[in-house]
């Protein structure tokens, strides 16, 4: 395999914990998927992968005469990760697919780099470099990064076929960095094979939806995997992508408010519609944790009385704060904004200024609580019991009516009144 391109000196590859790994497996290493993919657009390096035609016993061996911790991670399928000053690398030797259901793969190993990139999913992604930073590319992903396409390595529909979990793949490197129109026979591959999405598990789905949902527009892609029927095996709930367009554009790019940035459960409640029971099923089927879980219900079903409106008097804003906390105050008070907005022609800047004004009172809200507790109302004659109840239930209504400003002494009073003008209770 020939070279085709050069990068330029990268952080990441003269680190020296980079170094001290690649030293460790010799000059038949290489850098490998999302590490060079992300340097030749200039992009933040997250993680770097590196491949080698050793096997994974010998790869071992190697780390450990250079003084590095080798974590056999995955041995079976070639993967050790290699861990210096705390920072992990994973090392895997060359493959080649010799069988696979969709779900997993029976590989074996092979000094063939190009029959090692022939088994990843995008030509983006099938590009390795050397220690140097010299750029091997057997599927011409060089230049399908310039152009901004995503395509598959080989044929769109046997790739899927290999690995189900593609098909989403597909739409989440189009998010990131894919531009319209969409490669044709990729969409019809994804089509054709979308029924086949029911049996991946939930957790992989989850994965790669909450990571699509990250995107700069997830909205237009939601929508794109809406048209070609995917979301139907994964996501039917999804119905409002306006709105979940509206809400990406504010939280990034629209307003600058502080503990306002992308989220994606804030914005998979912006996308779907479901009533309580619906939620629940869609939480069950992705494996949300029972704090996302928890949480989207908390965003998507919600009481009237608590749904953020332009025209909202603060003291009832304040109530529903104080009633649901300031967290979930401001991501309804964003998915409100959002909606109201996708549905409108036109920029309203009066408006704007009374949703940040919500904001703003999400955002400096501090907890407050009843200045009096059940022992002031027994203190005055009321013996315990339900009663004790009903009237801190009343003397609440009352602070809550001069907005929380009636001190410990002013709601004593309300309660004396309370007391006795309701003897029965006595």
């Amino acid at each position: 395999m020939s070279k085709l391109g050069q990068l330029s000196p990268q952080p990441w590859m003269t680190a020296p914990a980079t170094r001290a790994v690649m030293a460790a497996l010799g000059n038949n290493a290489r850098f490998v998927g999302g590490c060079v993919r992300d340097s030749v657009l200039g992009r933040p390096v997250k993680d770097v992968d590196i491949a080698t035609p050793e096997p994974p016993e010998q790869v071992m061996a190697l780390l450990v005469r250079a003084g590095i911790k080798a974590v056999p991670t995955g041995l079976r399928h070639g993967t050790v990760t290699a861990v210096v000053e705390g920072r992990p690398f994973e090392v895997t030797t060359l493959r080649k697919d010799v069988s696979c259901d969709g779900r997993h793969a029976e590989v074996e190993f092979t000094d063939d780099w190009v029959a090692d990139a022939a088994r990843r999913d995008f030509t983006i992604n099938a590009m390795s470099a050397d220690s140097s930073g010299a750029i091997y590319d057997p599927f011409n992903g060089l230049r399908d990064l310039a152009d901004r396409r995503v395509r598959f390595v080989g044929n769109p529909r046997q790739r899927i076929t290999e690995d189900v979990l593609r098909l989403l793949r597909f739409f989440r490197f189009f998010a990131y960095y894919g531009k319209p129109p969409p490669e044709a026979a990729a969409l019809a591959a994804c089509r054709i094979m979308a029924p086949r999405l029911k049996d991946l598990s939930g957790e992989r789905v989850q994965g790669e939806l909450l990571k699509i949902l990250m995107a700069p527009d997830p909205g237009s892609v939601f929508l794109l995997m809406q048209g070609e029927r995917v979301l139907d095996a994964v996501l039917p709930e999804a119905a409002d992508f306006g709105r979940l367009r509206v809400l990406s554009w504010l939280e990034t790019r629209g307003i600058q408010v502080p503990g306002v940035e992308a989220d994606a459960i804030r914005r998979l409640a912006a996308l779907v519609k479901a009533d309580a029971t619906g939620v629940a099923a869609l939480s069950t089927r992705l494996r949300l944790s029972n704090r996302q879980r928890e949480r989207l219900a908390g965003l998507v079903v919600v009481p009237p009385e608590f749904r953020p409106t332009p025209d909202m008097d603060p003291r009832a804003y304040r109530r529903a704060l104080r009633q649901l906390g300031a967290e979930r105050m401001r991501d309804l008070t964003l998915i409100a904004w959002a909606e109201r907005k996708a549905l409108s022609l036109c920029a309203n800047s009066a408006e704007t200024e009374v949703w940040l004004g919500l904001l703003s009172l999400a955002h400096d809200w501090s907890p407050v609580t009843l200045p009096v507790k059940g022992q002031d109302v027994v203190r005055l004659g009321v013996p315990a019991g339900p009663a004790v109840g009903h009237f801190l239930e009343a003397a609440e209504q009352w602070w809550e009516s001069t907005d929380y400003r009636a001190n410990r002494a002013e709601v004593l009073k309300c309660l004396r009144l309370l007391v006795g003008s309701d003897r029965s209770k006595v």
